[in-house]
């Protein structure tokens, strides 16, 4: 049997503050985990990132999976890797970029970090941190019970918190500095210049400097800044591939996307003045108008870049989505429709048109029409919205069985293990299905081993 250690509740806060603030730092400095994060779905924006990222993955010798890629709403300057070669890229990163070679720059950069097997070998020092700090703070509540002064537990703790926190920091400067050059290679072998990295990292600093973020080495989970600005610049000057500082069309587009959907309405007018006739401002203002719920305005720029550019899927996608939300299921279903013909494999286009198709009445045929592209859409991208709609559209079928489990699965990506876990019994008892049970039974297993994580 393990030993019990008993600490006086005034010791266990100052304790369980400084644990905590440790698990924190190692936290933040194994990068943001996912599940605690905000994500947006839009095709469009996926599938320029996608474009950006194929080379330099093939150039790295990293399979690549279209699906793996996801969007931060987040407005700082940052992107990241996890496991399962997931790539993560901040809204503020697409938006404060001047052209793509910036951002296919911070893509090389993460890419450098998959290499370099940094996310497994962080894990284990960040296991080894947590262990250290558990047995500092038995350390101190030794400390404190023996000479009964919380002050020789304090310098205990004190003193360990900060050589741990030393020791990973000094290697997340050695890891940072190892991305920086595999990204200034990947670049070299795909021929694009490492300026907009370089150019990239100077918005860092200068970000850092307006929030007062100090250059000090020890407080920094990356290397000093200027360091890598040297760095960067002397390997594009050194490069032989000529420095893009032109935006493209279809990055002024995403840009001007996110920039309508996640600032204030008004503001994007400022930006984007009605006297503006390009594609990307005319695409901002139907979405500022949308949002501002000056449907007839919309509607009118809308028409015009579909008129100009009928096959273009999102344009299609967003008066859909104008429709779909102002209760407009029919002509939603229209649009959701051309956009999906258009580019028929996108997991979120079939959602979207799911979804508005289970609005509008459907009979059973057409229930099941939904059901199958609904597995469709989570075969390719496993969804938590899609889910979700899955569950309906059994329910509406009388499927129990695979109502419940869809429902399960659902209940599952957003944390109600135990209201999961009713719900797949539910479905393992009401279904002679041997495909189903063996689907459920792996939800069960998953689900057990998510509890006891």
């Amino acid at each position: 049997m393990a030993k019990t250690y008993r600490i006086s509740n005034s010791l266990s806060k100052i304790f369980l503050g400084l644990i905590c603030s440790i698990l924190l730092q190692s936290a933040l400095l194994s990068y943001a985990k996912a599940d605690s994060i905000s994500l947006i779905s839009d095709e469009e924006t996926e599938q320029f990132l996608a474009k950006q990222l194929q080379p330099i993955f093939k150039a790295a010798g990293i399979p690549f999976n279209r699906n793996n890629i996801y969007i931060v709403n987040d407005d700082s300057l940052n992107a990241f890797v996890s496991d399962g070669n997931n790539m993560f890229v901040n809204t503020g990163t697409l938006i404060k970029a001047d052209n793509e070679n910036e951002i296919v720059g911070v893509l090389a950069h993460e890419t450098g970090h998959i290499m370099g097997g940094h996310i497994l070998r962080q894990k284990l020092k960040m296991q080894n941190m947590q262990q250290v700090s558990l047995a500092s703070m038995l350390a101190a509540g030794a400390a404190a019970a023996a000479t009964g002064r919380a002050d020789a537990a304090m310098a205990i703790m004190m003193g360990t918190q900060s050589s741990v926190l030393n020791a990973m920091m000094a290697y997340q400067v050695e890891e940072e500095r190892s991305a920086d050059e595999s990204a200034v290679k990947l670049l070299n072998m795909t021929q694009q210049s490492s300026a907009g990295m370089c150019n990239f990292m100077k918005k860092i600093a200068h970000q850092n400097r307006l929030s007062g973020i100090s250059e000090n080495p020890y407080f920094r989970t990356h290397p000093v800044t200027s360091e890598r600005i040297r760095f960067l610049d002397n390997a594009a000057k050194a490069s032989p591939y000529t420095k893009e500082t032109k935006p493209s069309e279809e990055f002024l587009r995403i840009r001007a996307k996110l920039i309508a959907f996640l600032e204030d309405a008004n503001k994007v007018l400022q930006k984007y003045p009605l006297s503006d006739k390009s594609v990307a401002a005319r695409y901002a203002q139907s979405i500022a108008f949308f949002r501002m719920l000056k449907l007839n305005q919309s509607l009118e720029l809308i028409n015009g870049l579909i008129a100009e550019e009928p096959d273009n899927p999102y344009f299609h996608e967003l008066k859909g989505q104008i429709f779909m939300e102002t209760g407009k299921i029919k002509p939603a279903k229209i649009e959701y429709q051309k956009a999906l013909s258009l580019l028929p494999n996108s997991a979120l286009f079939q959602i979207n048109l799911a979804h508005a198709a289970l609005e509008d009445a459907p009979s059973p045929s057409e229930l099941k029409q939904i059901v199958a592209l609904l597995n469709k859409s989570i075969l390719q991208k496993p969804d938590t919205y899609g889910w979700l709609l899955l569950a309906r559209a059994y329910g509406e079928l009388n499927d129990v069985a695979n109502s419940n489990y869809a429902s399960a699965e659902y209940s599952l990506r957003i944390g109600a293990y135990d209201i999961a876990k009713k719900q797949a019994n539910t479905a393992l008892k009401a279904t002679s299905s041997p495909q189903l049970k063996l689907k459920i039974n792996d939800l069960l297993n998953r689900l057990d081993e998510l509890k006891s994580a």
